[in-house]
């Protein structure tokens, strides 16, 4: 995944792009780069690194003048990354220069046609393949350049996000996507171009998502032309207010956006509920719900498909679901799942989890699933995306922005959220008791301030990180509801702090991992008193008697395992099926502590971006 900016308008373009860049780069850091024209001169700055190197850089190399710019933040895919195969890319003429999310699967093939046409390649990338087949297009036919974009991009296989100019015809950009996400910001005469809206917040409120195979064309004092890319037909762009603000995109204070984000899920929680919970009413309140119960109480089962964090949470929706609305439920990778030829049927219910309502591997299975008749129900955080817009009904999470590459709120909403969605289901089923449906209603409008409690450790446990930011490994046990948290817990510390973890039920301890115990190995052990406690007692006691090193999640106020544990951490009771809520809040501090002690780049760890549009 990168992160794209382009600007044309009234304004200088350098400040706007560069500043788009660094909101971007949690989309992709390896390099990035910047392509401005002057009115004479097409200007390009790259490089391997940062947006603060390109910045660096472009202090000593372009002047910054120039009304038209684009810019590129990569996560590399084709090429490893470096100075030449970073964006934007220049065609052999020099006339054209383009910036690309995606992977363009035939550019193999494309590149050897060019080859053997005269064209001359200095990357690796998939990318500059692109811009001179637009670049040949263009010549062969002697056709305008949109014309030309939507010809080569008919010839590709693949997905992208593109935004290319001619600097022979600098009063236009030109701009197409399938697969990646794209948005348009309309202003007075300019026009903002990005991945995503946070580069513009401050410009305009005003905005345009490309769909699939959808192409524009913005031009100075010009309204933007949409067209499909496929047949050529005008589209009626529909314009949409944001509901963003700059300052839920900022720090707040915080030292890192992974920090911030662990500390405001106790708003996102109670965000993500309010409006839908009505305890006073005991109802819940859910339109997607609603307007489809028949199809979720007619169905044979609920599939869930999920790619990393959200997977995780799709874990803990099996448990609640099969246990209060007693639904058979199979949750899947994304990844596998679209490619294992499986048996879906018109009676089946895929519900799709996503943060970013742009994971590509996702969105292939709801495809998929779509052409099997299934009624497809989307879970996600951004209004607008991909997935929102792909499926039949779904929920917003309502978490706000969630810039650190490590999701922290993106989870607890999730299960907010499906929590409820079982909630309702157990209520229209009737496999649920009134007073047990009203506890259950209490209970998680009390979760919020329940957070808020659990987030009081965080001194304590930095005090536990300190200890262990040495370990090699580390192994996280959970059973029930909190067997997910513990492979949630376990990713959260692969993900940014680079130590090898690994998350089990358990009781399968005893089938393979007791055998790495020894004095050196720390053992996180989820236990609260609700569920199996007494099993994970027993499953302590194991550990204790071969000196591994033990870090309790419990209960407050509990006793046993503060007898076997080396240390204990505390989260407020609540209900078992409520529970990872709380004790997934203490392993995430544990993470971002340790990865903090280790001088990891915590908001941006190495190889990873915050949502996969690509393969």
């Amino acid at each position: 995944m990168c992160g794209i900016v382009g600007y044309l308008g009234h304004r200088e373009a350098y400040p706007i792009v560069i500043e788009g860049l660094k909101r971007l780069e949690y989309r992709g850091y390896d390099s990035a780069g910047i392509a401005l024209f002057d009115g004479e001169n097409l200007k390009v700055s790259k490089t391997k690194g940062k947006v603060a190197d390109l910045e660096a850089l472009s202090e000593k190399e372009i002047t910054k003048s120039g009304n038209i710019g684009i810019g590129h933040t990569r996560w590399a895919t084709h090429g490893v990354p470096n100075d030449v195969n970073s964006h934007p890319h220049v065609s052999n003429s020099g006339e054209l220069v383009i910036i690309h999310n995606g992977i363009i699967e035939n550019y193999e093939s494309l590149k050897q046609e060019l080859i053997s046409r005269g064209y001359v390649f200095h990357s690796d990338t998939d990318t500059e393949v692109l811009v001179n087949l637009i670049e040949d297009v263009k010549k062969q036919e002697n056709i305008k350049l949109g014309k030309a974009v939507q010809i080569a991009l008919n010839q590709v296989i693949g997905a992208y996000a593109i935004a290319v100019f001619d600097k022979t015809k600098p009063e236009e950009i030109v701009i197409a996507r399938l697969g990646s996400p794209l948005a348009v910001g309309i202003g007075e005469n300019e026009f903002f171009i990005a991945s995503d809206a946070s580069p513009f917040l401050e410009y305009t409120k005003n905005a345009i998502y490309l769909e699939d195979e959808e192409m524009a064309i913005i031009r100075f004092h010009k309204p933007i032309k949409v067209r499909k890319i496929k047949d050529d037909s005008l589209v009626a762009p529909y314009i949409q207010e944001l509901q963003l603000n700059l300052e839920q995109i900022e720090k707040g204070g915080y030292e890192h956006f992974m920090l911030k984000e662990i500390h405001e899920q106790p708003k996102a929680i109670t965000d993500t509920y309010r409006g839908r919970l009505l305890r006073n009413e005991a109802i819940i309140k859910m339109a997607g719900i609603e307007d489809n119960m028949k199809k979720f109480l007619n169905a044979n089962r609920i599939i869930i498909v999920a790619c990393g964090t959200s997977w995780h949470a799709g874990l803990v929706a099996e448990y609640i679901f099969e246990d209060l609305a007693r639904i058979p439920v199979e949750v899947e990778y994304a990844s596998e799942f679209r490619y294992r030829n499986p048996v879906i049927t018109e009676n089946d219910i895929l519900i799709a989890i996503s943060q970013s309502g742009e994971t590509a591997d996702t969105l292939a299975a709801i495809k998929l699933a779509k052409s099997k008749g299934a009624f497809v129900f989307g879970v996600c955080n951004v209004v607008g995306s991909s997935i929102a817009r792909e499926t039949h009904a779904g929920a917003y999470t309502h978490a706000g922005p969630e810039i650190g590459v490590a999701s922290t709120k993106a989870f607890t909403t999730q299960i907010t959220v499906l929590t409820l969605i079982a909630l309702r289901l157990s209520r229209a089923k009737g496999t649920i008791s009134s007073s047990d449906f009203r506890t259950h209603l209490l209970e998680l409008e009390m979760i919020p301030k329940k957070v808020e409690k659990a987030l009081e450790s965080d001194s304590h446990i930095k005090m536990i990180a300190d200890i262990y930011k040495d370990a090699p490994n580390c192994l996280y046990l959970g059973r029930g509801y909190n067997f997910p948290v513990a492979l949630e817990g376990a990713l959260k510390l692969k993900e940014i702090s680079y130590i090898h973890a690994e998350g089990y039920p358990a009781a399968e301890m005893k089938h393979g991992p007791i055998a790495l115990i020894d004095e050196n190995m720390p053992i996180i052990v989820i236990a609260t008193k609700k569920g199996h406690y007494e099993k994970v007692v027993s499953n302590i006691q194991e550990i204790k008697s071969r000196k591994g090193k033990i870090i309790g999640i419990v209960t407050e106020g509990d006793v046993d395992v503060r007898k076997l544990a080396d240390h204990i951490i505390e989260v407020p009771d609540t209900l078992e099926s409520l529970s990872p809520l709380l004790t997934t809040i203490p392993l995430q501090l544990l993470s971002y502590h340790i990865a903090v002690l280790l001088g990891k780049n915590v908001d941006q760890p190495r190889n990873l971006a915050k949502s996969v549009t690509v393969e």
